[in-house]
């Protein structure tokens, strides 16, 4: 990963004015796409596989003038007076004429109807005009919905002084998400921090340039794609507030990574490549675990949460995709002006006195120095506190409750919330969430009288508030019941009364031969609440072990990974509890502006799952890995790697979580209730996992662990494979660029290799000696070697190993001038193996072909097999063709030496019986040591003599 990175930000680097130009150009053509395509969005829910989605679905083909969305006028009669009254009873009626000639308008129904007439409160002082529209409350077009408003509007001015006449239900029941000036103040407070953190104007204003370049290209690419599919209102919303989090964040560790660079002399070109690299492989690993996760939220099979999902994985892929192209551009042109100045201290002015080093800027720091060592000092008093005081904040969240919002959750200056609030206090609660049952009873003869039965058995259930319809539609074939609750839509007795009509199911079906469901806006929010609910776990189980996995293969370590799942849990307890404190208890709700306590929107929990993972991931990676680094470096000192380590990354983990803190609680004052709890449960999570979580428990967990804490079982180390975020790959790449240095007759060489071992099936845990090794052999391009042994695996082990087949398990490997086991596909592709039995008898074919098809290296093995006389002719005919056209040739055989297949003094390598053997090499070169390097390109700091014999022999 960090070697493909490297080369990628040379590339961006060099083709800087023409990246550039490419971003911009597909920011234009995604706005003029976007623009002239989009469709819309569409915020109506549908869950198939549900009781009520399935009724619903029903109904829209046998009852079409109940399945589509409602509306309401709620008329309120002046003090004294009655709906009845002539002076109410004239505008209301002329105003439901009006509405009832509308185009879209199926059905209106008066209180004053002869049949179906609409409630009236017990003092007939309020009354309900109820509007059925055709179609669903997002296919109704805006002329309906603003002929409604002015409709209702002159009612109220006909009607007597002190009267009330408001326009809402289902129709106005959710209202379209927007931006604010508020969201604008998150992203000036990360440009406060990011010129704080980075120290210029020009490096704290490239990250948001990358950020809304890409959150610019990936929300006008979610205009073009409605015109796919129905896309929900709050999607682009979600992708905007992750979009630009994730985009400065990004590109927050790629700067500040190539400025420390700077900082140390290194060459911007050469910077600027290797911070895409190490930095980069850090942005590509929490992009991806971000990206896996929002994916994930299609285990609920809610199709508009699918959707927003993967939108949302879109907008951070976009992220990382900026950040690993525009990014490097964009720093290659601002030059050596983002180098940082040297520090002016009085302690480099008396080190340069007394000859004595100063300590490393990017290493120390008097703040997190103190922090670190705070922490670390009592671990377990630390791990203790830290757990006890984040359960007590997990503690609200078992009160949690989930629903889909209503008007009840608008603000309170809107008309649909008004009519909310005053169906409420006239009716009831229940009458802002009606439940319709229905069932087919084209097998009745007596439809009317079986609508009557069914609805008196259900009046009489408790939860029950009325019964005002119970009626079958004109072919008598559907029929519908019309329940009203006494509870609110999102009240747990609600809920209740739901699970008891559909707990009567077989009892209707028994009694009256009907198949009764029950369906309708509340119960289709109860259903999607439910089906949400149900999906956590198997989601959680899927985050969490996806979270196991992926840091397990980028720390080598049992420990670590489970101390990071384990803190995710606990971030995410947190945010679930704070979400309740605001949302359920009122705490600090009116300084939020949150318009209604109550349930959460449905879908907070997964989505504030899956986003959190990325993050805390993120910083995860960022703060341990740098301290994974300076453990290695520093001879396996675990404490003074925590030391180091983390002061090194803990400014830019600072930074970061405050950029993503302030983007995430931008959206909360203004945002809508959709948003708002999304945005601070993000928000919460985020300090508490970067600042509570990374920055107080890892480091104590590190230190109780110490050395334990990067401890791996060999067979795990072998079976996972190596996400390299650390760009490891890339420094022994660098460092072995000029390794093994020229030979005396001019050639490159094909392969070197020194000190390489292969462990084999059994080891080498436990002190067992390796299969082969440690070897160290030097073949020129278009040479040969000979590889002998007593038995075929070391022979075997050996060859695979070098044509990039077999993960070697010590020592380095260059082969076609690229390194093992870095660079193993690439040498793959160069490198052929052709076995003497499996190449159906014919090895001297499969030779011949390999050179043909343009492998520059060719390796041979068990050739002993070939004893056939002819067949070994033709080998060594094949073999010699392949020499003459400039192949390196690599010949393996057991028992007896394959010198006869190769030009006379070819050198033979024997690697003996394996486990331990010795390795011998007869007439041949041996690479020298390998020289050890810092990644700033200097001389190397540890020289040795280079060793060139005919024989060396190697003890394991």
């Amino acid at each position: 990963m960090s070697s493909v990175l490297y080369s990628l930000g040379r590339w961006a680097v060099d083709a800087r004015r023409l990246v550039v130009a490419a971003w911009v150009g597909l920011l234009v053509l995604t706005g003029a796409g976007g623009a002239f395509v989009f469709q819309g969005f569409d915020n109506s829910i549908t869950i198939p596989g549900t009781e009520s989605q399935q009724a619903l679905d029903q109904l829209s083909a046998t009852f079409p003038e109940v399945s589509g969305a409602s509306a309401q006028v709620i008329v309120v009669a002046p003090d004294g007076t009655t709906v009845d009254d002539d002076a109410v009873r004239g505008p209301v009626e002329d105003a439901a004429d009006e509405i009832a000639d509308l185009d879209e308008v199926a059905a209106v129904a008066t209180p004053y109807d002869e049949q179906g007439a609409s409630p009236v409160n017990d003092d007939e002082s309020a009354a309900i005009l109820s509007v059925q529209l055709d179609g669903d409350a997002f296919a109704i077009n805006d002329t309906t919905k603003d002929a409604l408003a002015d409709i209702t509007d002159e009612l109220a001015q006909a009607l007597p002084a002190g009267s009330q006449a408001v326009l809402g239900g289902q129709l106005f029941a959710n209202e379209l998400p927007h931006l604010s000036i508020v969201e604008v103040v998150g992203v000036v407070v990360a440009l406060i921090v990011l010129l704080f953190t980075l120290g210029s104007f020009v490096a704290a204003g490239l990250p948001l340039v990358n950020a809304l370049l890409g959150v610019g290209v990936s929300m006008l690419l979610l205009l073009a794609a409605t015109v796919f599919g129905p896309i929900n209102s709050t999607t682009p919303m979600l992708g905007l507030m992750l979009g630009l989090a994730v985009g400065i964040d990004y590109a927050l560790f790629i700067v500040s990574r190539h400025q420390e660079q700077l900082r140390d002399g290194v060459e911007v070109r050469e910077s600027v490549a290797r911070a895409t690299a190490t930095a980069g492989s850090a942005v590509v690993f929490a992009g991806l675990t971000v990206m896996i996760a929002l994916v994930g939220l299609g285990v609920a099979g809610i199709p508009f949460l699918s959707v927003m999902g993967v939108a949302a994985a879109a907008a951070v892929g976009i992220a990382v995709l900026v950040s690993l192209t525009l990014l490097p551009a964009l720093l290659a042109m601002a030059g050596d002006r983002l180098r940082p100045r040297p520090p002016r201290r009085r302690g480099a002015r008396r080190a340069q006195r007394d000859r004595t080093p100063v300590p490393d800027p990017t290493h120390h720091n008097r703040f997190f120095a103190g922090w670190v060592r705070g922490v670390t000092k009592r671990p377990i008093v630390t791990i203790l506190l830290v757990v006890v005081a984040l359960g007590a904040l997990t503690l609200p969240a078992t009160n949690l409750r989930l629903a889909l919002p209503d008007a009840g959750y608008l603000p309170e200056d809107t008309s649909a919330r008004q009519t909310y609030d005053l169906v409420s206090e006239n009716f009831g609660e229940g009458f802002n969430g009606p439940l319709i049952v229905t069932g087919s009873i084209i097998t009745s003869t007596d439809p009317l009288g079986l609508m009557d039965d069914l609805a008196a058995e259900i009046e009489d259930l408790p939860g029950v508030a009325d019964v005002p319809l119970a009626t079958p539609n004109p072919t008598a074939d559907t029929g519908i019941i019309q329940v009203v609750p006494e509870g609110a839509p999102d009240s747990e007795e609600t809920k209740a009364l739901v699970a008891e009509i559909r707990g009567l199911h077989d009892h209707f079906l028994d009694e009256y031969g009907v198949d009764l469901a029950v369906t309708g806006f509340t119960a289709v929010g109860i259903d999607v609440s439910d089906k949400l609910g149900d999906a956590l776990v198997p989601f959680g189980l899927v985050v969490v072990g996806l979270s196991l996995l992926l840091l397990t293969m980028v720390f080598r370590s049992v420990w670590v990974p489970v101390k990071a799942t384990l803190g995710y849990l606990l971030s995410v307890g947190a945010a679930f509890g704070a979400v309740t404190l605001v949302f359920e208890n009122g705490l600090f709700a009116d300084a939020m502006n949150v318009t209604k306590l109550g349930p959460v929107i449905s879908f907070m929990p997964i989505i504030l799952m899956g986003v959190l993972f990325g993050l805390a991931m993120d910083y995860e990676v960022f703060l341990v890995s740098r301290i994974r680094e300076d453990y290695v470096h520093n001879g396996g000192r675990a404490r003074q790697a925590i030391l180091t380590g983390f002061q090194g990354s803990a400014k830019v983990v600072t930074a970061a979580a405050i950029i993503m803190f302030s983007v995430f609680v931008a959206f909360v004052p203004e945002g809508d209730m959709t948003l708002k709890p999304i945005a601070l449960g993000l928000a919460v999570g985020v300090a508490v996992d970067a600042f509570v979580v990374r920055m107080v428990l890892v480091p104590a967990v590190l230190a109780l662990l110490g050395d334990k804490a990067w401890w791996m079982p060999r067979w795990l180390d072998r079976a996972l494979p190596t996400f390299d975020v650390e760009g490891e790959g890339l420094a022994k790449e660098l460092r072995l660029t000029s390794w093994p240095g020229d030979r005396a007759d001019g050639r490159a060489d094909a392969v070197a290799v020194r000190d390489l071992e292969v462990a084999g099936p059994r080891g080498p845990g436990l002190g067992e000696p390796p299969l082969v090794g440690p070897v160290s052999v030097r073949v020129p391009d278009g040479g040969t070697l000979a590889v002998h042994g007593d038995v075929a695996a070391p022979v075997s082990a050996f060859l695979l190993a070098v044509a990039g087949r077999l993960h070697p398990d010590g020592g380095v490997a260059k082969v076609a001038g690229l390194v093992l086991p870095e660079r193993a596909p690439a040498v793959r592709s160069r490198v052929a193996v052709v076995d003497g039995v499996s190449e159906g008898g014919d090895p001297a074919d499969a030779v011949t072909t390999a050179v043909r098809e343009g492998a520059s290296v060719v390796v041979v093995d068990r050739t002993d097999v070939v004893a056939d006389r002819p067949a070994r002719a033709a080998l060594a005919t094949a073999l010699a063709e392949a020499h003459a056209a400039g192949a390196t040739l690599l010949v393996g055989a057991t028992g007896v030496a394959a010198t006869d297949l190769l030009p006379p003094g070819a050198p033979v390598l024997d690697v003996g019986a394996g486990w331990g053997a010795h390795a011998t090499l007869h007439g041949g070169d041996v690479p020298p040591p390998v020289p050890e390097h810092d990644l700033t390109g200097d001389a190397p700091l540890v020289t040795e003599t280079t060793e060139t014999s005919t024989t060396e022999e190697v003890r394991a």
